[in-house]
């Protein structure tokens, strides 16, 4: 059931005809954009609770996420253990950061250098509930919560629109965007497990008027962008000539009607025009607007194009952008995932490591430079670690000698931005990275964390599907991570 609050007309099947009527009507207009950006605006946060803990409370107005669907090694990138046994510390080596005391892999020696800027929390962990796949871990770290229904092949169902929303939805909802812009933009594909496609990423029970803008497209390649861009059939003049036609149909309204039926044409249809007329969403997508050498330092592939958009579309007022590692959860390792069961250390050294360490190195600096940093958080994470030891199964999985397996009980997460400490570490992992040695967090504590960082109390109430109170996570955030 869709129910849009403030609005007369809701049925236990959706929308009224009344409804389906204006929608549709509008829609024949070219305004159904307009629908999305007013039902996007009708559940603004209430104003920040003064008895909040201030660490960090509100200091970020938008969020970048890095997800390295997969599962990237922790070991042999963010936390290595250069004392332990051959057959986990593996074959690469611990290189100094520019901050005294915090070392990563070899394999990250642009990052190395821009660590000052960021934390590491080396003990996010949790226990899986009965599952042991890509797909549930990527639902919980999305949406905060574990899925309730799985397939009996053990992955979890398509995307439905039951589901817990996407904390981005979630947040565009109660933060509406105050500038003609996407709110919301997940890039360059799919959050995906086999044939599993969306699971995690959508509004879900929220409505797709809350679903990001799926930008599934190769930053690296040539971008099309025809449904941000004026019809050959509609030229300026024209839509300029609706609008003011809808301004009159507008201001004709009594005011009662007005009130009741709360669907003035007023700034939410002023924002479908200007995100179309003003060009500023395509203008973002627009890489080619910058220096060759800005390109090639960012890398001159989908992950590091990926980065330099997020970094374009935060700079135009996207308030939550998402960028996914460019393959599916469990595809070729040989190739650009992470899934490393089968190889872990050629593909590391060779492919995936340089991808990830010139384009978020590039990017914490842009964002550094450019004074965006102190209101942007980044989040670089993936939905579980590999396991520390070599070649052993800890999912069902077969895996080479030098391959490494799912591992939930212990990896890393790389938080900056809006009031994170600079140059700092928050955990500890044992002395073979399998468990926290201090410091645990969950998953669902960094969503709180996101929420928290930008003035959401993390309890705050959602009605589901079913008109059911529900928390947007059931979690703490992280105070200590900030400043």
């Amino acid at each position: 059931m869709l129910s849009i609050p403030g609005q007369s007309g809701r049925t236990c099947d959706g929308w009224s005809r009344r409804e389906l009527l204006r929608v549709g009507g509008a829609g024949i207009l070219g305004l159904a954009l307009g629908d999305v950006l007013r039902l996007q605006a009708l559940g603004a946060a209430a104003a920040p609770d003064a008895s909040k803990p201030k660490n960090g409370w509100g200091q970020a107005k938008q969020v970048i996420m890095i997800f390295l669907q997969g599962g990237p090694s922790h070991i042999d990138i963010w936390d290595p253990k250069p004392d332990a046994a051959s057959n986990i510390r593996g074959e690469f080596k611990p290189i100094k950061t520019k901050v005294p005391g915090i070392w990563l892999s070899e394999t990250m020696p642009l990052l190395a250098q821009q660590m000052d800027k960021a934390t590491l929390i080396r003990s996010v962990s949790y226990t899986p509930a009965g599952l042991f796949n890509h797909t549930a871990a990527i639902y919980q770290m999305m949406t905060g919560y574990t899925p309730d229904r799985v397939s009996p092949s053990g992955q979890l169902e398509p995307p439905s629109p039951n589901d817990f929303p996407h904390a981005g939805s979630q947040i565009v909802r109660l933060k509406p965007s105050d500038v003609p812009m996407l709110p919301f933009v997940m890039l360059p594909r799919p959050l995906q497990e086999s044939n599993v496609i969306g699971k995690g990423g959508t509004a879900g029970f929220l409505g797709p008027a809350y679903d990001p803008y799926y930008f599934y497209q190769d930053p690296a390649g040539d971008i099309k962008l025809d449904d941000l861009a004026l019809r050959k059939d509609v030229n300026k003049d024209r839509l300029e000539r609706r609008e003011s036609l809808l301004k009159k149909v507008n201001d004709a309204m009594p005011e009662m009607e007005k009130a009741v039926e709360g669907y003035a044409l007023d700034s939410y249809y002023k924002k479908a025009f200007n995100l179309i007329l003003s060009g500023q969403a395509r203008n973002a997508f627009d890489l080619s607007q910058e220096p060759e050498k800005v390109r090639d330092r960012y890398g001159r592939h989908t992950f590091g194009q990926g980065c330099l958009l997020a970094r374009r579309l935060i700079e135009a007022g996207t308030k939550f952008v998402q960028m996914n590692w460019p393959s599916v959860a469990n595809g070729d390792p040989l190739t650009t995932a992470w899934d490393t069961h089968a190889a872990n250390f050629g593909p590391l050294r060779n492919i995936h490591c340089p991808k990830l360490d010139s384009g978020l190195s590039s990017l914490l600096d842009e964002l550094d430079q450019r004074g965006l940093l102190k209101e942007t958080l980044v989040i670089a994470i993936g939905e579980f670690g590999r396991s520390p030891r070599l070649g052993v199964s800890t999912s069902g999985n077969s895996n080479s000698p030098d391959g490494r397996d799912h591992w939930p009980y212990c990896y890393t997460a790389l938080v900056a931005g809006a009031g994170v400490s600079r140059g700092a570490l928050y955990g500890k992992s044992d002395a073979t990275a399998s468990s926290p040695a201090e410091n645990p967090v969950h998953p669902t504590q960094i969503l709180a964390t996101v929420y928290h960082a930008l003035g959401i109390d993390p309890h705050t109430i959602v009605y589901n599907h079913l008109n059911q109170p529900r928390e947007l996570v059931q979690a703490e955030p992280v105070l200590g991570l900030f400043s």
